[in-house]
């Protein structure tokens, strides 16, 4: 079973939670250098995009994204 790494991300002025692979969450981390962004501004901007899909999802599938570019 993969190790997950839980943090805590304000959104919309609500506090929530996820957990994702260390893995993801660095990759999250670069996207969000990349763009001048906080991490839970990186995240705020998936969350606003993500349509149905579950927020872990939505981060997983933009991550796996950028890695491939």
């Amino acid at each position: 079973m993969p190790r997950l790494r839980k943090r805590s991300i304000l959104l919309a002025g609500h506090a929530t939670s996820m957990a994702l692979e260390p893995e993801f969450w660095a990759v999250l981390e670069e996207m969000a250098q990349q763009q001048a962004l906080s991490l839970a501004g990186l995240i705020a901007r998936l969350d606003e995009t993500r349509g149905e899909r579950p927020l872990a999802s939505a981060c997983r599938v933009a991550a796996l994204t950028f890695a491939r570019s």
